[in-house]
């Protein structure tokens, strides 16, 4: 294949390989035993049953094993492919850290893109660039082979299958598209089990779509979780009856509390989440009816969330994921690593950090947890379309600099999301939140909160929002709840009411995704906006 863009030569003189890269007799002998496997899984992804009846089959133990096994090959095939790998190994690795983690910023930023796919070069031809904005505002550009991104259509259709049914359906593609990654590799994923229709986030074409072609097809609708409230709320108000139209949801690119999902159910059957990075790539797990029933069994019992989830304030997402092609690891510090294990990598991310604070469990291990409260896991949520599958788990809290704190209290956007859906007349007049600190003359700092509201903000309106707000977020998160006791002047939240596009939310208009953190503002005045937008894509 013609190679048109190649790496510098500079970095192809490599230092010796670090001990870790020195493949062992273990190493080769594990080699040879997945060769049958890979195989096996090629004929097992030909067809969606096949596919998800050969998962079923398989152990959790097997599965854990496994995918151990598949990221040791990753791991040696990019230290031996990957110029940009070998040479961060031979920097960074250590006997303490063998196999160091790697981020944007000691990797994605330190080589070039060429440098970072297999053979050092960009091929020619059948290669996409998607771009991704960061919390910095700084674009970052993603170049992804043909094979992996047909991989990743194929895990999108089946999931959406597992989800929603095999049956047909229409498919209201409402992300944003361009050359961001998520709105064209939805789409292209779902014109594998239904039709489709790319509209974007774009309330009058979705409408119009549901009314030329009517009430006897079945519809899932997938955007972000706050377009989809959003084109609730439009609709009610325009009288257009969503309630005469099968519609299910599946949404992605950032957290969705379960008040949000109840408020979404309201119109929607079924509603899903996927979790994914750009960074990565959008398919990494997803929510299943079992995820989902546990999500909201921990929101209801809080010695349930405490044993699964430990005693953080926010209910994590909680997912899914297929260990035969993600293996995921969590460092000290709390956050999650992938390693993608597949073979069709064009840029291989072994042992990536996207800094997303969370934590993952094997099947079997999560059904002990919960047997200590008699709770069967076998039999939550019943799966629409095929077996149950004991697939390990991952849940996420979300990005570790999504967060303000004040008076040593750390509030976080889930936080917040929780006490206004848990309102549901406050959630229906909200188009968008986000929180900061704000700074009087003097200097003191205390929490902001601001509301995006579709009603003339007023200063009524304004109370019953800082008295609800407060009263749910005290019971809700024990630092504030202990900071407010200690430093109630402190802790009193400021809350901001704006109108649509005002002030801070302005901005929203040309962003992909709604902001949820500010920069610090002055007191009773409109922070402006720093970028905290969470790059997870479904």
């Amino acid at each position: 294949m013609k190679r048109d863009l190649t790496l510098d030569s500079s970095l192809l003189h490599l230092q010796p390989r670090p001990p870790a890269v020195q493949p062992a007799l273990a190493d080769r002998w594990s080699d040879a035993l997945l060769v049958p496997r890979d195989w096996s899984l090629r004929l097992m992804a030909r067809s969606y049953r096949s596919f998800i009846w050969g998962l079923a089959s398989l152990s959790p133990a097997f599965m854990a094993w496994d995918s151990r096994v598949r990221a040791r090959r990753a791991f040696l095939r990019a230290a031996r492919a990957v110029p940009a790998y070998a040479r961060f190994l031979a920097r960074n690795s250590s006997a303490q850290d063998p196999i160091p983690e790697t981020d944007k910023e000691n990797y994605v930023k330190a080589f070039p893109i060429a440098a970072r796919c297999v053979g050092g070069h960009i091929p020619s031809c059948r290669v996409t660039i998607d771009e991704s904005s960061g919390s910095t505002g700084t674009p970052f550009d993603w170049v992804r082979g043909e094979e992996e991104r047909q991989h990743g259509h194929l895990l999108i259709s089946y999931f959406s299958s597992y989800c929603f049914g095999a049956g047909p359906r229409i498919t209201i593609n409402a992300f944003s598209m361009g050359a961001w990654a998520t709105g064209i590799t939805m789409g292209q994923a779902m014109e594998r089990n239904s039709i489709v229709k790319n509209t974007g986030p774009d309330i009058a074409k979705i409408l119009h779509t549901l009314q030329v072609f009517g009430s006897l097809h079945n519809y899932l609708i997938i955007g972000y979780p706050p377009f989809l409230k959003h084109l609730i709320d439009v609709a009610d108000a325009q009288g257009f009856a969503l309630q005469g139209y099968r519609l299910d949801a599946l949404v992605g690119g950032e957290g969705m509390s379960e008040g949000l999902r109840d408020y979404l159910l309201r119109r929607f059957g079924r509603v899903f989440s996927g979790y994914g990075a750009t960074d990565l790539e959008i398919a990494i797990a997803g929510e299943t009816p079992v995820a989902v029933a546990i999500r909201r069994l921990a929101r209801d019992d809080a010695r349930v969330r405490a044993a699964l989830f430990g005693d953080d304030s926010r209910l994590p997402m909680l997912f899914q994921y297929n260990a035969l092609s993600h293996h995921i690891e969590v460092n000290a510090a709390g956050e999650l690593l992938v390693t993608i294990t597949r073979g069709d990598m064009l840029s291989p991310r072994i042992r990536y950090n996207v800094h997303d604070q969370g934590a993952v469990a094997r099947y079997d291990h999560m059904a002990t947890k919960l047997a200590m409260f008699g709770i069967d896991i076998d039999t939550l949520g019943t799966p629409v379309a095929g077996p149950r599958l004991r697939l390990p788990f991952v849940w996420v809290f979300g990005r570790r600099d999504y967060t303000i704190s004040v008076m040593g209290a750390n509030i976080y956007p889930e936080d917040l999301e929780q006490c206004l859906y848990a309102e549901p007349a406050l959630a229906a007049l909200t188009r968008s939140f986000c929180l900061a600190q704000s700074e009087s003359a003097d200097g003191q700092v205390r929490p902001c909160f601001l509301f995006e509201v579709e009603v003339p903000p007023t200063d009524l309106l304004r109370e019953r929002f800082a008295t609800s707000i407060t009263q749910r977020l005290r019971a809700l998160n024990a630092d504030y709840r202990c900071a407010s006791s200690e430093y109630p002047e402190a802790m009193a939240p400021e809350v901001q009411l704006h109108g649509v596009g005002e002030g801070p939310f302005a901005a929203n208009q040309t962003r992909i995704k709604q902001a949820r953190v500010l920069q610090r503002a002055s007191m009773s005045s409109c922070p402006a906006p720093t970028i905290h937008e969470s790059e997870a894509k479904p």
